[in-house]
């Protein structure tokens, strides 16, 4: 009968090296919470809450829609997908009228979806937005 040959310590020692390079990899291009990619943006008209969580000159972030909402000083109403546009990222976190996206540092302009911050360079997808009796609806159709 045939001895079956050993992996040599520096073959096991490759191996392990590779594979934990290459999984780090692919975890770097993932979103946080390990999705792979973003959830999508509404593709239907989506009511977001009550028209007055907006202030005049403020934002709010719809984290479960992936939607950003802004209101100017004259009061009309602006949104936008808040999926990144460098990589694919769902955006996390609102500061101020400024959405940063939590994979690689960009930033965004709530009020009007301009790159503030690179690596991104492309705006945000704007979103058709309206108040309808007391309550914000999104996404297309609205």
């Amino acid at each position: 009968m045939p001895a079956r040959p050993f992996a040599s310590r520096r073959t096991v020692l490759r191996g392990a090296a590779v594979t934990s390079a290459a999984g780090l990899g692919a975890a770097a291009c993932k979103a946080p919470g390990g999705a792979a990619t973003a959830a999508a943006t509404p593709t239907a008209p989506v009511d977001l809450g009550a028209e007055s969580e907006v202030a005049e000159g403020g934002a709010r972030l719809y984290r479960e829609h992936n939607v950003v909402v802004s209101r100017s000083a004259d009061g009309a109403l602006k949104a936008y997908s808040t999926i990144c546009t460098h990589a694919g990222c769902p955006i996390n976190k609102l500061q101020g009228t400024t959405l940063v996206c939590p994979c690689h540092g960009s930033e965004f302009d709530a009020a009007t979806g301009k790159v503030v911050r690179s690596p991104a360079t492309e705006p945000l997808n704007e979103l058709p937005v309206k108040a309808a009796n007391g309550r914000i609806v999104a996404g297309p159709g609205a």
